[in-house]
């Protein structure tokens, strides 16, 4: 199946950091498709079947936003994560899921592996404010060949609070 987003690569579209880069978000009911997909040691294992099967549910449910969706990932642990991929409406037989709550989100750029630092980065961010984080997830903007495509590595780093 096609990707319905152009992009440059065929994969990955464009990220635009202006988006995501220290903004707060106030979702009320915000719809998302979730599936699980198996890591080792929080490198996922089956990211790229968990995807396919989301592109059969939102073409059966007519479900595609009208720009490239979120995709934010909650490591639940080390050998899983659950994949949320934001949606126009909830798709029948599919693990539907809303989100509410306010989030707000920072853009960082380098390699997977920083996110240890990226979450110390959110935390002293929270802190700052005197906030309390609920949940921390991660919108992953490149697979590792569209970063190394387009040059850089961004993701933006959501917490809840």
């Amino acid at each position: 199946m096609n990707y319905p987003y152009p992009s440059e690569t065929g994969c990955c579209t464009r990220f635009d950091a202006a988006l995501w880069d220290d903004r707060e978000h106030h979702w009320s009911g915000k719809t998302f498709l979730r599936y699980r997909v198996r890591c080792f040691l929080y490198i996922p294992l089956s990211f790229g079947t968990a995807m396919q099967r989301c592109l059969l549910d939102l073409k059966r449910g007519e479900a595609f936003t009208p720009a490239p969706p979120l995709v934010l990932s909650d490591h639940t642990s080390r050998w899983n994560m659950d994949v949320h991929v934001e949606c126009t409406q909830e798709v029948p037989g599919a693990d539907n899921v809303r989100l509410t709550g306010t989030f707000h989100s920072k853009v960082f750029r380098g390699p997977y592996r920083d996110a240890c630092k990226w979450a110390i980065a959110m935390k002293d961010w929270a802190a700052a404010r005197n906030l309390t984080i609920k949940r921390h997830l991660l919108h992953y903007a490149y697979c590792p060949k569209c970063a190394k495509h387009y040059g850089e590595n961004p993701v933006a780093y959501f917490v809840e609070v």
